[in-house]
């Protein structure tokens, strides 16, 4: 109710919603600005698309590495130090070869292995790419600046509850025989998503 007794319909701003929120962990003896700043700690320093670039650098260089990428993603991503929430109970490398073409996509909403990838991108969570990559997979490439010839099959994964993928480029031939730390710089999101070719540089 207001000052002369009438009912208000006036909602409380997000700031204060929030601010009820967090006094209301508090009082139950919680700490929710140290879970934030953890989180955000992660998001920025620990979950960045470096993770998978060196995972792929691995699997360029080491053959042997490579298969168990291939035949067990969360296991081989364990073996370099980079861990996924228990919710991510697969995670699977999808290999990109000079015939097929990989990518990756979450119709329901935007998961991603962001632990492995890094986090999603605005566009990959917008409904049009989430929509339109699925039908229309090869123009939607296009757009974004991918055109594949059409010799090129294009399969497209969508993300599951307890599934995550995370697409291996094709190799660029002039990079084979660079070491490890070169190949990462050259590693993408994007090309870890599926929508971007790499080149040597």
């Amino acid at each position: 109710m207001d000052e002369d007794g009438m009912n208000s319909n006036k909602s409380a701003s997000v700031e204060d919603r929030m601010n009820a929120i967090q006094s209301v962990l508090e009082a139950r003896g919680m700490e929710p600005a140290a879970a934030i700043d953890q989180a955000y700690h992660r998001a920025e320093e620990d979950w960045v698309p470096r993770n998978g670039a060196r995972i792929i650098a691995k699997a360029w260089t080491d053959p042997a590495y490579r298969q168990r990428l291939l035949a067990d993603g969360k296991a081989a991503a364990a073996e370099l130090g980079f861990d996924m929430p228990p919710h991510h109970r697969y995670l699977v490398a999808l290999e990109n070869t000079s015939k097929i073409h990989n990518v990756i996509v979450c119709t329901l909403c935007s998961c991603t292995a962001f632990s492995i990838i890094g986090l999603p991108p605005d566009w990959y969570k917008d409904l049009e790419y989430r929509a339109r990559v699925v039908r229309e997979s090869r123009t939607v490439l296009k757009e974004m600046g991918l055109d594949l010839p059409a010799t090129t099959e294009i399969k497209v994964w969508d993300t599951t509850t307890d599934t995550r993928y995370m697409v291996v480029p094709h190799q660029p031939p002039e990079t084979i025989g660079w070491p490890e730390d070169r190949l990462v710089e050259i590693i993408t999101k994007e090309s870890m998503i599926g929508v971007a070719r790499l080149m040597g540089s």
